[in-house]
């Protein structure tokens, strides 16, 4: 199993984290799990949209905001 070390909320520590086996057919899975505890990380890829205006400019989508 791949193990890497990242920070576990509920140990509130650097724990190792294993992959569990995964049943869905993933090749890569993306659920890790503490090897202390059994907490659950899921890592997914960030993905950022870029808008273009008509001149070139590159515009972040605007955030929305509270009233």
């Amino acid at each position: 199993m791949d193990e890497r070390e990242l920070r576990c909320v509920l140990c509130d520590a650097e724990m190792p984290f294993e992959v569990p086996p995964c049943t869905d057919g993933h090749d890569d899975c993306p659920e890790l799990v503490c090897t202390r505890c059994g907490a659950a990380e899921i890592l997914a890829p960030l993905e950022i949209r870029v808008w273009l205006r008509p001149n070139g400019n590159r515009v972040a989508p605007l955030q929305r905001t509270a009233a």
